[in-house]
């Protein structure tokens, strides 16, 4: 295989983001991009013990990963998660970890630019709102890969939640180990970020990110909100998926 897809803890326990792993495959299949995943081999790449400050832990799991990866003598990681993307591409060269990592993001833009993937374009019309991943914007400064795919899609018009956005852009709250503990005071950060979209009434009936923290962050927030109707949160990925154009 070209690829090792590095599917992450998210993608391989959150139901709902097991739905964002099979929308990668599906379209990793519809370009004819050979991959392979380790299965029950994979652990969790670390970075939430970093984050956490748990130092011993992330050297655990990253040697972990990291000897099973070198023993595959895989050279090409690809993640759908920008955690696993920033952990792998940035700090597993320093423990003896050293791959060509891309978020999945970048590489199905260059997929479309290639024509390898084709869209169907009988789409209903839709706006969709783009929320900046940590991870993926202010990390790693990839703010224009996920946004160009979204303007492929055919019958999207794509939102921005201005002026929280790209390099000013605002945590969805799950960054930092803050998935697993709850704002002791003021506004809860996951909100907060919903109601920063809401203000900016742009009428979109979706709000796409490319991280599975954000998808689940932003799922409570407008479950919270009450508009979990009138506003979908979807992995862009997701929306390039049902559009496949299968032969």
């Amino acid at each position: 295989a070209e690829y090792l897809y590095f599917v992450g803890c998210a993608a391989s326990y959150d139901r709902r983001n097991q739905r964002v792993a099979r929308a990668l495959a599906a379209i990793l299949k519809s370009a004819g991009v050979s991959f392979a995943i380790l299965g029950a081999a994979e652990t969790c790449n670390g970075d939430p013990a970093r984050r956490m400050g748990n130092e011993y832990l992330f050297q655990l799991q990253a040697q972990q990963n990291i000897e099973t990866l070198n023993a595959t003598a895989v050279k090409k990681v690809i993640t759908s998660c920008p955690h696993c993307f920033n952990t792998i591409a940035n700090e597993y060269p320093q423990l003896g970890g050293n791959y060509e990592v891309v978020h999945a993001l970048p590489l199905v833009k260059r997929l479309l630019a290639e024509k390898k993937l084709t869209l169907s374009g009988a789409a209903a019309a839709e706006i969709v709102a783009y929320h900046d991943p940590c991870y993926l914007g202010r990390h790693n400064g990839i703010y224009d890969a996920p946004r160009d795919v979204l303007d492929a899609v055919p019958g999207v018009t794509r939102a921005e939640i201005a002026p929280h956005n790209r390099e000013r852009g605002f945590c969805c709250g799950a960054g930092g180990g803050r998935m697993w503990m709850e704002e002791k005071m003021g506004q809860r950060v996951n909100h907060r970020r919903v109601d920063q979209l809401l203000a900016t009434k742009s009428g979109a009936t979706k709000v796409a990110s490319g991280c599975p923290y954000c998808l689940i962050m932003l799922e409570e927030g407008v479950g919270a909100k009450g508009v979990q109707e009138s506003i979908k949160p979807v992995d862009v990925l997701e929306l390039v998926a049902a559009r496949l154009e299968t032969s």
